[in-house]
């Protein structure tokens, strides 16, 4: 079995509902795995007997060097993927001739762009910040066209960001783990309760949803916020005091908690700005709603469209605070069985669709006909 090594940008301890499932799970099954992650407080290498191996931040510098030294030998690896991190990347490539392995990029998401687009919500982006994006993204694209694999996580990221890749492509998206979905628990309350869990700042324009739940007629519903967010979400909500009483947060320290918590919800939230930074990708709370047969309100985009059904498997609205309004109207008008068949129409169509084992063999099939 041909050996692969995974190079991670994150660190030993974030949640790795992504990575594990797909990368130390199901792509196990073809080739044998070595993941990398790295730790700010460890002063050792340290490998594990599942195949991870946590290095020390500081010794990322000359990673395949210090891999080396602690007895790990890269000329026995087939491939070499790494995730985000272009300063590993460029290690990787400069080392490729020597250990004859094949190089992949993962592009999990844009995430200098996402702060340049947050910078200018916040009137922060400067001229330097644009030209510096530029250049940058200039020399990204010369290091992913020496790659033998780019694996973005939609083509239309690839389009939006890096439409002059001219390597090989092929799409990790997000998707479900079809051994591990949780019971969606029903609460014993008539009112519906939509749930949002996430990032709050001004790029995601959370207060348009606010306004649309402000301006409904009916107060038979609950609004659950988890967010690592609280102070903005405290600013936005002095400006929302009609929804004190529908509205309740939570602060999930962990994946379970948030699991938790979704179960016990009718519908997620994952309505967005319509900008290609959120247009080009399904975000992975939306994996976790549905991997509970819970519902989502989403953008009526055309990477959900490709997935998902309007009324059948998901409900689309328009990033306006009336579309957003009706919608939820209809959504409280349903009775809970109603909105629970959606939930279980979306989690059957991801499993046919969008789950981690069909990736695997899909992406290890491309990587042995490399």
């Amino acid at each position: 079995m041909n050996k692969f090594l995974y190079v991670t940008d994150q660190n030993e301890h974030t949640d790795h509902s992504f990575i594990g499932p797909l990368f130390q799970k199901y792509l196990n099954k073809h080739f044998d795995i070595n993941t990398i992650f790295f730790s700010k407080s460890k002063t050792i290498i340290e490998k594990k007997d599942n195949g991870t191996i946590i290095v020390p931040e500081n010794l990322s510098i000359n990673l395949l060097d210090e891999l080396a030294i602690n007895g790990i030998d890269i000329s026995e690896y087939s491939f070499v993927v790494v995730r985000n991190n272009i300063n590993l990347l460029k290690e990787v490539l400069k080392r490729k001739n020597k250990y004859n392995y094949k190089v992949g990029f993962r592009l999990s998401f844009p995430k200098r762009i996402a702060k340049l687009q947050t910078d200018e919500a916040n009137n922060k982006k400067t001229l330097f910040d644009i030209i510096s994006n530029k250049i940058q993204t200039y020399t990204e694209i010369n290091l992913i066209n020496e790659c033998d694999i780019f694996l973005p996580t939609s083509f239309q990221m690839k389009n939006d960001y890096f439409k002059d890749v001219k390597t090989r492509t092929f799409v990790i998206p997000s998707a479900i783990d079809p051994d591990n979905l949780h019971e969606n628990i029903q609460h014993e309350k008539d009112e519906k309760r939509f749930f949002y869990a996430g990032t709050l700042d001004k790029l995601r324009e959370f207060e348009t949803v606010l306004k649309a739940f402000s301006s409904i007629k009916s107060t038979n519903y609950k609004l659950m916020i988890s967010t690592k967010d609280p102070e903005y979400l405290e600013n936005i909500l002095d400006d929302f005091p009609k929804l004190k009483d529908n509205i309740e947060i939570y602060d999930a320290k962990t994946r379970q908690e948030l699991l938790n918590l979704i179960a016990i919800s009718d519908i997620g939230l994952a309505v967005l700005p319509n900008i290609a930074l959120f247009n080009s990708s399904t975000p992975m709370k939306v994996l976790d709603y549905y991997s509970s047969a819970i519902p989502c309100i989403m953008s009526d985009n055309e990477n959900n469209s490709s997935i998902f059904e309007d009324n059948i498997s998901a409900w689309f609205c328009d990033f306006n605070e009336n579309s957003i309004k009706e919608k939820l109207e209809y959504i409280i008008n349903l009775s809970k069985d109603e909105v629970a068949q959606v939930g279980i129409n979306g989690q059957k169509r991801l499993l046919a669709v969008r789950n981690y084992e069909r990736i695997a063999a899909d992406l290890a099939h491309q990587l042995n006909i490399l």
